[in-house]
């Protein structure tokens, strides 16, 4: 597996990566994240324009797609019911999601993240018990409670080493 940056001419398959894992986190429970179609193609756009959004690729097939980037996350500022692990400059993954499940994706994308930055925040649904099973036995720690922009609450995890 490699992690390469999505092109536009991309979209579509990233786009039925999304609805699947959509109608997987039906199947398990989360009934709320991404509901409405979220990502939609003009997030994913604004993604590729701004270089942040990856691909994890194999033999030519699409197995992940993640954001990434490292900066401040406006909705990471304040957090609630904990606090972060430090104050350092972070890296910052979004709207991951894996088209095959059980063959390492996620954890693969974690990994590749956490190599180029040390220290990384996300963020999920209180839902989303995959996610936050894999958050964790990948090292990440549950911190505190963040709200989005619209003022959703998500359970918000951070790692760091060295």
């Amino acid at each position: 597996m490699k992690v390469v940056k999505a092109r536009y001419e991309q979209l579509d398959e990233i786009l039925e990566i999304y609805a699947s894992a959509r109608r997987f986190m039906r199947e398990s429970g989360n009934t709320e994240q991404w509901s409405g179609g979220y990502p939609s193609r003009e997030v994913l756009e604004h993604d590729v324009a701004q270089e942040q959004l990856y691909l994890c690729v194999e033999d030519g097939e699409i197995l992940g797609v993640f954001c990434y980037f490292e900066g401040i996350d406006p909705t990471y500022v304040q957090i609630f019911d904990g606090t972060w692990l430090n104050d350092h400059p972070y890296g910052v993954m979004h709207r991951v999601a894996v088209a095959k499940r059980g063959r390492g994706v996620a954890s693969f994308c974690f990994a590749h993240c956490f190599e180029q930055c040390k220290n990384m925040k996300i963020d999920t649904h209180k839902d989303n018990l995959p996610m936050q099973r894999a958050l964790e036995r990948n090292g990440f720690v549950r911190c505190g409670i963040i709200h989005l922009e619209n003022g959703d609450p998500r359970i918000a995890y951070q790692r760091c080493g060295t």
